[in-house]
């Protein structure tokens, strides 16, 4: 784990400081960046996420599909994780935070932002640091490749249709235009260039030049696009936050009591039901605990704005991510049962 992986946590509190002094000092100047969209994708947005999902979408080899069978159970289990009860369990906690737990402290129309952040959050399983959370606790890095190129795929049609659905519950209307246009452009056309890049690489190179030399040199990339992007959506924030710090405080206790439930959901039925080894119960865990941040904050942008509660919420999920997945990291290597 590389200097900047290992304080995110506190680059990503400093990031969120400046953030805020920067849109105090700014005022409405700062707006200027949120009218820069092209088909309602925020261009300077749109290419800070681009360089935090390169790196991992590079490294993905989906010549790794050819093992899924070695893997089924535990694959099994992430999907069933991932994609029927995540999203479901996240909509059921914002829904009984916000609108109902906090109800005194929340207006109707933040309680309904801040439950269509956590249901985008929740819709979007983890598809970039859970290699790093598969690595501290040990995981097997072949089936993290193989959960992460199945998720992917999964991901291209099954994000749309429960988010569409999810959202339509609380009675916000989903422009599907917009919907779709950012699935392919956080999604699809990364993913597309990673793997010719990751191609052409193996071709000309080698696997050994892509992992030991090209990857340690990208990766900074992510971590640098990350935190400008917080720096920016806190610019956006600032007043808010300053005038409610609460709020975020709020939004944080539904996210975190999610993230546990999931994990350890998933670490009960794989140890004690699915009887899978901890090499492949442990990353199963990590990869429906987290999320897929980046794409949840540019949807959340694109549909809502970037000052709007729903990015706010989102932006909280980039928050809690780090230092409670590495309690779960910590967790996951004192009851390594192998």
């Amino acid at each position: 784990m590389g200097f900047f992986e290992k304080y995110l946590s506190l680059w990503v509190a400093l990031c969120i400081a400046a953030g805020i002094v920067i849109g105090k000092m700014a005022g409405a100047e700062i707006e200027i960046i949120s009218r820069l969209n092209l088909h309602s994708i925020n261009i300077p947005v749109a290419i800070l996420v681009w360089l935090m999902i390169f790196p991992m979408m590079v490294q993905i080899d989906f010549r790794s599909l050819k093992n899924v069978r070695n893997n089924s159970r535990g694959l099994m289990l992430t999907v069933f994780v991932n994609w029927l009860i995540k999203p479901f369990s996240m909509a059921f906690f914002g829904w009984l935070f916000f609108h109902y737990l906090f109800e005194a402290w929340l207006t109707p129309e933040q309680a309904g932002e801040y439950l269509a952040g956590a249901i985008l959050l929740g819709a979007a399983p983890c598809t970039a640091m859970v290699f790093v959370w598969s690595y501290l606790s040990g995981g097997d890095a072949n089936y993290t490749l193989v959960q992460v190129s199945v998720n992917d795929l999964i991901l291209l049609v099954a994000f749309i249709p429960i988010v569409q659905f999810l959202l339509g519950v609380t009675d916000i209307q989903i422009p599907m235009n917009v919907l779709v246009t950012s699935v392919v452009v956080f999604v699809v056309v990364p993913l597309f260039l990673g793997f010719l890049v990751n191609q052409w690489i193996l071709k000309i190179r080698g696997e050994d030049w892509l992992k030991k030399v090209f990857m340690p040199k990208l990766k900074p990339l992510s971590v640098f696009a990350l935190l400008t992007t917080l720096i920016l959506l806190f610019a956006f924030q600032g007043e808010q936050i300053l005038a409610q710090p609460l709020n975020i405080a709020l939004i944080a206790a539904p996210l975190i009591v999610q993230t546990y439930f999931i994990f350890f959901f998933s670490w009960y039925v794989g140890r004690k039901f699915l009887k899978l080894p901890y090499c492949i119960n442990a990353p199963a865990g990590m990869i429906g605990a987290s999320n897929f941040f980046e794409l949840a904050v540019a949807v959340a942008i694109a549909l809502f704005g970037l000052d709007s509660g729903a990015s706010l919420a989102t932006v909280v999920g980039v928050l809690i991510e780090v230092p409670v997945m590495l309690s779960l990291v910590g967790f996951a290597n004192r009851h390594n049962y192998e």
